[in-house]
């Protein structure tokens, strides 16, 4: 894997999340909505995929389905091509290698899910504005706090002076756990899946065998992966002080703690069928956009004649 590939893996994420956003936005508010309040007590604006993107448009316009696509563009192209080039370096050093030559499956699942950490580490700022631009909404559909950003640039120098450079990584921390929950199942399963349908001649169309692989890779990673995202988005979206702490939650551990408390098991699954029916797609317009990109570096730039 040379160098431009890293830059075409992060490029091809970003085609995928144009067609992608829009369920995260939906996810985004599902997660948020009845935040803390018992089941029952609270008004759902939003209660299934299909209903919640239909009453966004119907409220919000047909553009409030990509709100948070810059970030949500910045963050997956920092985060594939971080963990692109920490996999294919530990592969190229022999990291993953055993003593006979193969790969190893543990080796692939620990580099995996460390290149998907650094990348989500690194990518942090663009996934809190990424989350807090998803909640914006009419006043009539708001769900959770309401941040006021008018853009990404916005978001950013005012975090900035709000909390300064600390204030973009304040809830890191959920966000790495559901990054490594994600990586380590989606590794895990993924190839596994592919290889399945492949061998037993079920699919073998290769985009659709992606996206059939990303289907059943897509529920454990969903239901394995569901709190750690609710966490995360929660954590992102709540109002802090000036010092930069939450002012719903002190910390990962305390917003579990209350979230369990009362919102149940139920609480920690919402935005659930958003999260797995994401997954599929996303996965396969991503190997697709990457294929094309290939070819369209291979024949327009090296097939070029050198002077």
């Amino acid at each position: 894997m040379t160098k431009s590939d890293f830059v075409l893996g992060g490029t091809a994420a970003m085609g995928a999340v144009v067609f992608t956003n829009p369920i995260d936005v939906v996810k985004t508010r599902m997660q948020l909505q009845g935040e803390l309040a018992t089941r029952g007590t609270y008004v759902k604006p939003y209660r299934h995929l299909a209903q919640a993107m239909l009453q966004i448009v119907l409220n919000d316009g047909l553009l409030a389905l990509e709100k948070g696509l810059a970030p949500a563009l910045c963050y997956q192209f920092v985060l594939n091509s971080v963990r692109l080039s920490v996999y294919s370096n530990a592969l190229e050093l022999g990291y993953l290698q055993n003593e006979d030559g193969s790969i190893s499956f543990y080796r692939g699942m620990f580099f995996g899910a460390l290149g998907g950490c650094t990348g989500t580490y690194f990518a942090s700022p663009f996934y809190m504005i990424k989350a807090q631009q998803h909640a914006q909404a009419v006043l009539s559909i708001a769900v959770g706090f309401q941040h006021k950003h008018t853009s990404m640039m916005d978001a950013l120098l005012h975090i900035y002076r709000t909390n300064g450079i600390s204030g973009f990584w304040r809830a890191a921390l959920p966000s790495l756990n559901r990054t490594l929950v994600a990586s380590s199942v989606q590794i895990g399963t993924f190839p596994k899946a592919k290889s399945v349908l492949k061998d037993k001649g079920w699919v073998t169309q290769p985009v659709l065998l992606s996206f059939c692989a990303g289907l059943s890779s897509g529920t454990l990673v969903a239901v394995a992966n569901s709190p750690f995202d609710l966490l995360t988005t929660r954590m992102y979206n709540q109002p802090v002080d000036e010092k930069g702490r939450g002012l719903m939650y002190k910390g990962l551990v305390d917003c579990f703690t209350k979230i369990w408390k009362t919102e149940g098991l139920h609480g920690m699954y919402k935005g659930f069928w958003p999260i797995y029916f994401r997954s599929a797609p996303h996965t396969t317009l991503t190997f697709v956009f990457f294929e094309k990109l290939l070819h369209v570096r291979d024949h327009y730039v090296f097939s070029q004649p050198r002077n």
